[in-house]
């Protein structure tokens, strides 16, 4: 995917990469320093990153009845009434530290698109975590666009 972004020139170099930030797991963490790597400008890197990233929040925050419909069905087939260890724990950490630490780590630990989606899923308002994880996501575009410009030039990559 990267090779795509290299290859293309001027305005389509910025269109191919906001298209790969569509994807999911595809976060800020990597967006942003690859942007970087291809001196891009970093102002647009963080807001493209930001932009694809925020877009698959809005559309998990949409679809989440459908997820959670074929999320449920799946566990019917499969026999699971219980919850599973990790779906208890994740209520349990989610119960204690509630939303808006869960949207802040999110990003380095889940994904935006797969936290949101949890947020959703343990009972959170899809107002909530689409507000909470954008917030999370200008925080952590800010910081990884500073931290690769820097980072990147002390380690002479661009």
């Amino acid at each position: 995917m990267v090779e795509w972004v290299q290859q293309a020139d001027g305005i389509w170099q910025y269109i191919a990469l906001f298209l790969i930030s569509i994807l999911p797991f595809l976060d800020v963490f990597y967006i942003i320093p690859v942007g970087i790597v291809l001196e891009m400008s970093p102002v647009a890197v963080g807001i493209i990153a930001f932009l694809g990233n925020f877009i698959m929040v809005l559309v998990f925050a949409m679809f989440f009845r459908q997820i959670s419909e074929w999320r449920n069905k799946r566990r019917e087939k499969k026999g699971k009434s219980k919850p599973s260890k990790r779906e208890t724990r994740a209520r349990y950490i989610w119960e204690k530290y509630g939303l808006p630490v869960f949207a802040l780590l999110s990003p380095s630990l889940l994904g935006t698109d797969i936290a949101a989606l949890t947020a959703l899923l343990l009972g959170s308002s899809k107002v909530r975590v689409i507000t909470w994880m954008g917030i999370s996501l200008v925080v952590w575009s800010i910081l990884m666009t500073i931290g690769s410009v820097y980072g990147l030039q002390y380690v002479d990559w661009i």
